[in-house]
């Protein structure tokens, strides 16, 4: 039974800004230029739409969880396409891992303990809000509160990685968060 009593399938577009925020987490940025967060993040929607009947889940968060772990599958296929390090399960398991903590971090972020399932499903909405309003900021806004909040990099070691000064920097992070606060705070 899919969530939310819709139909197999028809919800999982609702989660891709959240899965290209993990993906783009994720990326060894020395292979960033050899493929798009987005590619992988497409095929991950795909094989879920295709394998949609598999999916035993009922709750977004349920949701959620499978999805990360087809993006895992997938980030580690396309590694090892690329001529990395043959694949082994171990690998692919602490990829899995990773991208767990990544969502974890995130779900953090919005809220501290929220122990029923109403307020479990409120925080799963908020995660997909603000992976949709860091998705509508502009590029650099969006990468440097990336690199910063959730890959936990310093301000210097952002600059260095966006090639722009940490005081460029620090003025993309604090646009940036009034941007999400402003886009958070907007009725939906």
């Amino acid at each position: 039974m899919s969530p939310e009593g819709t139909a197999p399938g028809a919800a999982f577009d609702r989660f891709r800004a959240y899965l290209l925020l993990l993906a783009r987490a994720r990326i060894d940025p020395r292979l960033a230029a050899k493929f798009d967060a987005s590619d992988v993040v497409q095929q991950t929607l795909l094989e879920a739409h295709r394998d949609a009947a598999q999916f035993r889940g009922r709750t977004s968060g349920e949701q959620a969880a499978w999805l990360r772990q087809i993006l895992a599958r997938n980030l580690a296929n396309a590694g090892r396409d690329l001529g990395r390090r043959k694949r082994d399960a171990a690998r692919e398991r602490s990829l899995e891992a990773a991208l767990d903590a990544s969502a974890s971090r995130l779900e953090l972020w919005l809220a501290a303990e929220q122990s029923s399932p109403s307020r479990q499903a409120v925080r799963n909405e908020d995660v997909l809000r603000l992976a949709d309003a860091l998705a509508a900021l502009p590029d650099p806004q969006r990468e440097a509160l990336e690199l910063h909040y959730w890959q936990g990099l310093k301000l210097a070691d952002v600059a260095a990685r966006l090639g722009r000064t940490t005081a460029a920097v620090a003025g993309l992070l604090q646009r940036g968060l009034k941007a999400l606060r402003e886009r958070l705070a907007e009725p939906e």
